[in-house]
């Protein structure tokens, strides 16, 4: 019943910022994992970063080595939203952009373990 919509991708300079979001309905338990995971021209898809629920009203967030000191996930369950703030992009960071969940408080960081996905959001970041 979980669905989700990526917004806010575009082309954006090296070195600059960008914030993804994410509008879920459903809507999602705040004690969903909520993930974002990005696939590059030609490559698999792959993990960015994810909120998980550790206890009431807070979260703890996990990063991939490629992004650690630059992207960091965030979400609303008020407002049922999830974002990716992006600072310090690089050309490599180009790809299409998702945003998955699933009903577990687990660490999620492979795409096989979410049952629920945006259609994307397309980031390019020039040189």
């Amino acid at each position: 019943q979980v669905q989700l919509v990526e917004s806010g991708g575009g082309l954006v300079q090296a070195g600059g910022s960008l914030t993804l979001s994410c509008a879920a309905s459903g809507p999602p338990s705040s004690r969903y994992n909520l993930g974002w995971f990005r696939q590059r021209p030609g490559k698999e898809r792959e993990f960015v970063a994810a909120t998980r629920w550790i206890g009431e009203n807070a979260y703890s967030a996990d990063y991939a080595d490629s992004v650690k000191g630059r992207f960091t996930p965030s979400r609303n369950n008020v407002k049922n939203m999830s974002y990716l703030q992006m600072n310090s992009l690089k050309p490599e960071d180009t790809a299409v952009y998702y945003c998955a969940a699933h009903n577990t408080i687990q660490r999620l960081t492979t795409s096989r373990e979410y049952a629920y996905w945006g259609q994307g959001t397309q980031v390019t970041v020039s040189s």
